[in-house]
C-alpha cells in the first residue's frame, strides 16, 4: 500500500479535483480529520495533478471535516515553470472550507548537496523496539492513532507529568505500518503533525494541542522503516504553542522538517472526569 491508498484519496474525472472520505481510520478521537492526513491528501493531490514531487507545503486549518463527510480537494496551478510549479489546494466539504494549502513542486537537477542538521541517533537514542508507545488522551480504537505506530524515545509518561516544565524537546520513533511502498512527502506530512504532542511534555502537564497550521519542507527521501521525530517546542503563551520537528531516517538522513502552531489543550483527567491542569 502507498500513502495515497492509505488515505483513500480518489481522483475525479476532473484532473484538478480529488476527493477524500473521512473514515474513522483518518480521524482523531474527536471524530474529525487528523490534520496531517488533510495536508498529506493535499500534497498527494498536487503531486498527482502536476506529476511533480513536493518541495514544501504549508496548510492553514480553517474548520473540521467530520467522520463520514467527504472532503473535495481542488488544485490550482498558479504558475507552471520549466522545473517548478507553484500550486494551491483547497479542501472543502460542500461550501465549508476545511484547509488551504500552498506548495511548490518540482525538481532541479544539481550535484551540490549536503546535510548540516545532525541526527539524534548519534546521541544514543534507543531503538523503537525498546521504546514505550506514545501515550494518548483517548482510546485509539479504529482511529488514525491506531494506524500510526509512535514510540516515545525521549519524554515523560503520563504519570511522570507532574507540572514541572521540561526542556521543550521530545524524541519519538514513528511509522505507518500499512504504508510499505516507501517514505514520501505525504507520509511525512502525516507523521510531522505530532508536533503538538510535545506541548504537554514541555509544560509538564497531560496535554497537547489542535493544529492551526502545518508546514513540511522535504530534504531528501531515502528508504527507512522508521522515522525519528525530533520535536522541539519553542514557546507556549496566550493559549498557543509553537514548535518544529526534524524527521530523520534510521541511517541519520534528514528527510524533512516541519513546523506548527497549535491551540493548547489539556487532556481529560480520567480520575476526576474533567480536564487535567
Amino acid at each position: 500500500m502507498d500513502s495515497r491508498a492509505f488515505l483513500g484519496l480518489q481522483r475525479s474525472h476532473n484532473p484538478y479535483r480529488w476527493h477524500l472520505e473521512v473514515t474513522p481510520g483518518l480521524a482523531t478521537g474527536g471524530n474529525f480529520l487528523f490534520g496531517g492526513c488533510g495536508l498529506g491528501a493535499a500534497i498527494s493531490a498536487m503531486e498527482g495533478t502536476t506529476d511533480r514531487p513536493c518541495v514544501w507545503a504549508t496548510a492553514q486549518y480553517l474548520s473540521f471535516a467530520r467522520t463520514g463527510e467527504v472532503m473535495d480537494i481542488d488544485v490550482t496551478v498558479a504558475v507552471a515553470g520549466h522545473q517548478i510549479s507553484q500550486v494551491r489546494a483547497v479542501g472543502h466539504v460542500g461550501n465549508r472550507e476545511i484547509l488551504t494549502v500552498n506548495a511548490a513542486v518540482g525538481v532541479r537537477p544539481m550535484e551540490a548537496a549536503g546535510q548540516w542538521e545532525r541526527s539524534p541517533v548519534i546521541e544514543n537514542v534507543p531503538p523503537p523496539e525498546q521504546c514505550p508507545p506514545r501515550p494518548s488522551s483517548r482510546p485509539s480504537d479504529g482511529t488514525v492513532n491506531e494506524r500510526v505506530d509512535v514510540r516515545l524515545a525521549r519524554g515523560r509518561l503520563p504519570d511522570e507529568l507532574d507540572g514541572r516544565p521540561g526542556d521543550g524537546r521530545t524524541l519519538a520513533w514513528a511509522r505507518i505500518p500499512e504504508v510499505i511502498e516507501g517514505i514520501d512527502a505525504t507520509t511525512l506530512a502525516i507523521l510531522g503533525d505530532f508536533v503538538p504532542s510535545g506541548v504537554g511534555q514541555a509544560l509538564g502537564i497531560p496535554g497537547g494541542g489542535t493544529s492551526l497550521d502545518n508546514t513540511v519542507r522535504v530534504a531528501r527521501l531515502v528508504p527507512t522503516d522508521w522515522v525519528l521525530l525530533d520535536i522541539r517546542i519553542h514557546a507556549v503563551n496566550r493559549g498557543f504553542g509553537h514548535g518544529l520537528v526534524h524527521m530523520f531516517a534510521t541511517d541519520g538522513t534528514l528527510l524533512a522538517t516541519g513546523s506548527q502552531s497549535c491551540v493548547v489543550r489539556f487532556w481529560p483527567d480520567p480520575n476526576k472526569g474533567r480536564r487535567s491542569r
